[in-house]
């Protein structure tokens, strides 16, 4: 479902006025926080899709890691996991079996526990998890508080959805997306870490309404606008020509261009490349704003260790209308 049509459910929804309710569905955040003590929060998310790569094994690995991600998102460390499985029977509880323990791996590699799940019979397979962590209300890392003069750093490359959709269309081989897939199984713990212990003004990961999309949902909540610097977002290798060949799949850009959430620089960005910013990710990079004078060393502490390929791909600018502009290059 698009951002649009989402805000509008949730619109019609009533509002949660529990005082111990940290978050609200209206805000955007990547996870629910509840307090639970003077210091304390319990940090909640669910997330589950259908596969997205042939191997079973593989597909537990990423569908594990896009749903923990919303926990690292916040600074939070996940502690409990529970499994969401639509399977169709008639596929067999051996390929079934696989997908499970590809998502009891990742969930033990990010030091949570497994305990237990809920499954339903379906003609589509799809799998996921429900978290839980805890954060300390200090370290606490949100989608609000932006500051214009931040700088916009991005842990993982993008295009996971332009390459996965090649794939299925036979336009790709797997060793050709073998980058895309190692991107997609690994957690954000470190990265979040990283960036958390830099002080970051607000932070979310990138997933289904692509890097333009939850970018907008960032300068929303803060009230504020920004603008991507396109030519410096890294890509997966060949994404480019994937998006050029047509293998972009259902994306947001209309909607956000028709509401005038985001807009393209009358400078020029090849319009492929913006195709590229609508992306939907797959278990994708941190978005992080960051202050000016920590932003290069984060970034270098990413690109040495758990982030390899991170890069400051735009900056945050006072409005007052949120908005995000995606520009080619950065001036000056």
């Amino acid at each position: 479902m698009g951002p649009g049509d989402l805000e509008r459910v949730l619109a019609r929804l009533p509002e949660e006025d529990t005082p111990a309710l940290l978050s609200s569905i209206h805000n955007g955040e990547d996870a629910s926080v509840y307090l639970l003590g003077e210091d304390t929060a319990i940090v909640q998310t669910v997330d589950f899709f259908p596969p997205v790569v042939d191997d079973p094994y593989t597909f537990g690995q990423i569908a594990a890691a896009n749903a923990l991600s919303d926990i690292y998102a916040m600074n939070a460390t996940p502690l409990t996991a529970m499994n969401i499985v639509a399977f169709p029977c008639e596929t067999g509880t051996e390929v079934l079996e696989e997908v499970l323990l590809g998502g009891y791996d990742k969930v033990h590699e990010a030091g949570a526990v497994l305990a237990g799940g809920h499954t339903i019979e379906d003609e589509e397979p799809k799998y996921g998890l429900a978290v839980m962590g805890t954060v300390k209300l200090r370290d606490l890392t949100t989608i609000r508080g932006a500051r214009p003069g931040d700088l916009l750093i991005l842990t993982k490359p993008i295009g996971t959805g332009l390459m996965t959709t090649a794939l299925k269309g036979g336009f790709v081989s797997e060793p050709d997306i073998e980058a895309v897939v190692a991107s997609m199984c690994a957690l954000n713990a470190k990265p979040a870490a990283v960036l958390a212990s830099h002080q970051v003004s607000a932070m979310t990961d990138v997933t289904g309404f692509g890097l333009a999309g939850h970018l907008y949902e960032m300068m929303k909540a803060g009230g504020t606008a920004a603008r991507i610097w396109a030519a410096e977002v890294p890509l997966f290798n060949r994404a480019l020509e994937m998006a050029a060949s047509g293998m972009a799949p259902r994306t947001s850009a209309e909607e956000c261009f028709t509401q005038r959430k985001v807009e393209v620089d009358t400078g020029g960005v090849d319009q492929f490349l913006v195709t590229c910013m609508f992306d939907p990710q797959t278990s994708g990079g941190l978005l992080a704003a960051v202050k000016p004078e920590v932003a290069e060393a984060a970034l270098a502490e990413l690109r040495a260790g758990p982030a390899p390929d991170a890069a400051i791909i735009g900056e945050v600018l006072q409005a007052e209308v949120p908005k995000v502009t995606i520009a080619h290059e950065r001036k000056g």
